[in-house]
């Protein structure tokens, strides 16, 4: 996953170095401004200043690297304020020996200094404290968006493996018995085999395939089931992708028509299927509808409902709020029952 700006090394110290420019100069420029710049004592104050101010930039940075993971994050509280406090007398102590050595003139009283530097001192540890935990927050959102893609990805993976085997066997067993014929038809379904069986290998591991793509797959597998079932099934299907630049997720189709077949011929006296896809503006329009027999709708809801969840589940993934699906039970004048599944999906 690629990084935010922010969060890549060279535009954090960048940031940090132009941070440290503004403060060190603030006294220059008030220097500048309100100081006497060929005042000794001035001078010496100015320095002082800027000495001291890379006190509190390590102060600043030994808090956040160093003392935080080491006592904070393992709650080690206790040992965090002796050491905070500590720290704080020996700055107070070396800003003691630069106040001697860079104003003579003026004599340093301990308590004085501590009371004086108490401020900035605070003001670096808390501000390095705020500035870890919100580092650590930065860091701790971006492993869990990082975990989530991943379980997302192993989700679609697994959803997009949920293709019935049972096809492919009766694929092969129908191979088998052309070969026993010596047909002429065995190597074009030979070859469609392949192309399907490529397709689920290699293809689905992409985040998108062209429409194009997904539709000549789907048009494989629908020819394959018409030739295994023959004049049993009547199947009347129209795939028109003009959009051929457009994608999709792949394997997304195919469970809808898998459903009709798997459910549409069993029990029935007169199976039917029909299968519309075309797209416009943008947008695709896929219809599948199949007849069923009303004796045997439990089983079918039973049987067909871990593939329709696990479709609903990708959409909800990967088109949120950019498709609308409708299941739909028509019983007709002639007593004929279909079921129907409709799909409208915003293409990218």
């Amino acid at each position: 996953m690629p990084k935010a700006w922010y969060q890549l090394k060279w535009v954090q110290v960048c940031f940090h170095f132009i941070f440290w420019i503004i403060i060190f100069s603030l006294p220059y420029l008030l220097r500048q401004v309100y100081g006497k710049n060929n005042d000794p004592e001035n001078n010496g104050f100015f320095y002082l200043g800027n000495l001291t101010g890379l006190l509190w930039t390590g102060t600043f940075y030994l808090n956040a690297y160093l003392l935080f993971p080491l006592l904070i994050q393992r709650k080690k509280y206790a040992w965090y304020g002796i050491i905070v406090l500590a720290l704080y007398m020996f700055i107070i102590w070396v800003h003691g020996i630069l106040f001697v050595h860079l104003v003579p003139n003026h004599q340093f009283y301990f308590l004085l200094g501590a009371a004086f530097n108490a401020p900035a001192y605070f003001l670096a540890i808390a501000s390095s404290t705020i500035f870890q935990l919100i580092r650590e927050k930065i860091e701790s959102n971006k492993r869990e968006q990082e975990k989530n893609e991943e379980n997302l990805k192993t989700e679609l993976s697994f959803l997009r493996s949920q293709i019935s085997p049972h096809f492919i066997f009766n694929v092969l067993n129908n191979i088998v018995a052309l070969a026993r014929l010596k047909s002429d038809q065995l190597e074009p379904t030979v070859i469609k085999l392949s192309s399907l069986m490529q397709y689920m290998l290699y293809e689905t591991n992409e985040e998108r395939v062209l429409l194009k793509t997904e539709t000549e797959y789907l048009k494989s597998y629908i020819d394959l089931q018409q030739q295994r079932f023959g004049n049993k099934v009547t199947i009347h299907a129209q795939i028109n992708a003009a959009d051929s630049f457009h994608e999709i997720e792949p394997m997304l189709l195919i469970p809808f028509v898998e459903n009709a077949f798997k459910h549409g011929v069993v029990f029935m006296d007169n199976p039917e299927i029909n299968i519309q896809l075309t797209t416009k503006d943008n947008r695709l329009y896929f219809t599948v509808r199949n007849k069923f027999n009303p004796r045997q709708q439990e089983v079918k809801d039973k049987a067909s409902g871990i593939g329709l969840a696990n479709v609903k589940r990708r959409l909800n993934l990967l088109y949120k709020d950019q498709h609308t699906i409708r299941i739909n039970t028509i019983q007709e004048l002639n007593n004929e029952y279909w079921f129907e599944v409709s799909l409208q999906l915003n293409l990218h």
